[in-house]
């Protein structure tokens, strides 16, 4: 695995996220986003660096395979300061970086902490993954799973661990459903079927508003993210 610059490797992390730093102060929320190639994930992140960059300290950090094309095009569309925003190359599957082992990634979080603190929220990027993808709750606090309305009305009942479990599901491109055949009365139904209490959100993100409701999400765990660690 690769970073975009030079790192001394960790050992191996399989324990909880620690809320405090040694000094006891709280560091950033961690949320990973992962779900299939062309879902949305990177869009997603976007979306939401432009809507609450304006109140929040954020940083990003992406997972490509053999590239750092998610980092480009983040800092391309200028959605936070070039160093706000770093890659991890995982070199291998991208779920392999996100759970198995997490070094690149939890060095790369930890170094964004450094240089930048203090940071209220850090979002971290999986890889196009399958729907067996889940992060690490050593390297994330919570995460978000994205697929999308395009790759078949099915995939909700379809279940996997990223869907069944994810703290938030995101059906995106619902925009796409008429031109696709998708019937989003059925996604919903097979989502909450798969999923029960735990919440989804459809969205469109080339409305202008349509990553609100996960915004808001965002939201409500950063709020109780700072009250649980006394701030």
């Amino acid at each position: 695995m690769h970073l975009d610059h030079p790192v001394t490797m960790p050992h191996r992390h399989t324990h909880s996220a620690d809320p405090r730093r040694p000094d006891g102060s709280r560091r950033a929320l961690r949320i990973g986003f992962g779900g299939p190639v062309g879902s949305g994930k990177t869009a997603a992140v976007a979306a939401l660096c432009r809507t609450l960059r304006g109140r929040l300290s954020l940083a990003v950090v992406t997972n490509d395979i053999y590239t750092q094309e998610d980092a480009a095009f983040l800092r391309r569309e200028a959605v936070l300061p070039p160093e706000r925003i770093t890659a991890v190359e995982t070199g291998a599957c991208p779920h392999t970086a996100i759970r198995d082992d997490i070094s690149a990634n939890l060095e790369a979080v930890e170094q964004l902490e450094r240089e930048l603190r203090p940071l209220d929220l850090i979002l971290i990027e999986s890889g196009g993954d399958n729907l067996t993808a889940t992060f690490s709750r050593g390297l994330v606090d919570t995460q978000v799973f994205v697929i999308d309305v395009a790759s078949g009305d099915d995939i909700p009942r379809k279940g996997g661990p990223g869907i069944t479990t994810a703290d938030l599901l995101v059906v995106n491109k619902t925009d796409l459903a008429p031109y696709v055949g998708a019937d989003l009365d059925t996604m919903a139904a097979d989502t909450r079927r798969q999923r029960k209490d735990l919440p989804f959100a459809f969205t469109s993100l080339t409305t202008d508003d349509g990553i609100r409701p996960v915004a808001d999400w965002v939201t409500e765990r950063l709020t109780a993210w700072c009250s649980e660690a006394g701030r």
